[in-house]
């Protein structure tokens, strides 16, 4: 009992902490580097590039949904499912109970990937 036994708990806290704050963090952290070396131009009087201010614009805005776009979320998300699903099968020869659960589990990203390629389908933006 050295006090790392605390750790066990606490680490799904800890994994999305690390996945999701250090991130946004970093990226926070690069925009406010970049308004400051803006600011510093635009004091001393030096002309913005249009490529800048183009660059800056376009950082924020969210593409256009497309059909392509759309297909490939959906294939990808119904490979997740079936690679759940075959996790299940697998774990089944161990544990019989554990197949029906794992599977219904796996139908989440399954059914969400159907309705991204039916999507992509309706999508009036072909590309």
């Amino acid at each position: 009992m050295n006090g790392f036994e605390i750790l066990i708990p606490l680490a799904p806290f800890l994994m999305v902490v690390a996945i999701v704050a250090i991130p946004a963090w970093l990226k926070s952290r690069d925009r406010r580097e970049m308004q400051a070396t803006l600011r510093a131009a635009i004091e001393k009087g030096q002309p913005l590039p249009p490529e800048v201010i183009e660059s800056i614009s376009k950082e924020n805005a969210k593409p256009p949904a497309t059909a392509a776009r759309d297909l490939r979320t959906g294939v990808i998300l119904v490979a997740v499912a079936v690679g759940i699903g075959i996790l299940g099968y697998a774990v089944s020869f161990a544990e019989m109970d554990a197949y029906y659960p794992i599977v219904g589990v796996a139908a989440i990203p399954g059914m969400i990937g159907l309705a991204f390629i039916i999507l992509s389908f309706f999508n009036k933006n072909k590309g």
